[in-house]
């Protein structure tokens, strides 16, 4: 009977998991990005500490959205009603979630910075060979492409609405540039972050969705790297 009870209570822990992966779109962000991490630290021999601090981050985030998502859940089943407490419940929730998620990150490049620098770096020294005005022409015929597919699809103007976000694409070409340029991990690493910020904005603004983004970064990184490899 025990042995029962304590299957149970694990099949019911398991599905409480499988639920949250299910239904929220953070928690397959986050099974996503420690499935990557996690693999990429099988080739960077990380002492027996550093992998623990690094699973530590990881679960931490876990544990805050499922704990999110049970609050949520609870507050929806007493009340489908506004009420300001509710509100402050589920914002401290997520807040919990957010701060989980940034110690995460800043592990994450703590532990990776060292490690990965030399292969950036040595990727970034094949690939540039680059006056500044790249960086121009770069953004110049992103607008160009841009406007020609939101023209042929006739979908939203040149930086509204559309098949791709030109936001998303020129700040993602521009930190592309940065990172050529500037071959520092460092502010590349920052550059990219506010180009992710750019994104994030224009689908919190219910512009763009997370692919027209998703699509609009990656014509900004893959034009950007043509023109720096075969122009420059």
């Amino acid at each position: 009977m025990k042995v029962r009870r304590l299957i149970d209570s694990f099949n019911y822990a398991v599905s409480g998991i499988i639920y949250t992966l299910k239904t929220q779109r953070n928690m397959k962000i986050h099974f996503i990005s420690a499935f990557l991490v996690l693999f990429l630290s099988l080739f960077l021999n990380f002492s027996r500490m550093e992998l623990l601090l690094l699973i530590f981050a990881i679960s931490l985030v876990i544990i805050a959205e499922m704990i999110n998502t049970s609050i949520e859940k609870t507050i929806d089943l007493i009340t489908n009603e506004y009420h300001p407490l509710a509100e402050i419940a589920k914002n401290v929730a997520a807040g919990a979630v957010l701060i989980s998620a940034i110690n995460s990150i800043v592990v994450a490049y703590l532990l990776l910075f060292d490690r990965v620098n030399p292969y950036t770096s040595l990727i970034i020294m094949k690939i540039k060979n680059s006056p500044i005005h790249l960086t121009f022409i770069s953004i110049f015929l992103i607008l160009i492409v841009t406007i020609y597919v939101k023209t042929l699809t006739k979908t939203g103007t040149p930086f509204k609405g559309g098949l791709v976000s030109g936001h998303a694409a020129v700040a993602f070409a521009t930190a592309t540039a940065i990172t050529f340029i500037g071959e520092n991990t460092l502010v590349a690493t920052l550059s990219f972050l506010i180009a992710f910020l750019v994104g994030q904005s224009r689908i919190e603004g219910g512009i763009h969705s997370t692919s027209q983004v998703f699509f609009g970064a990656l014509l900004g990184i893959l034009l950007t790297v043509l023109v720096f490899q075969f122009i420059g």
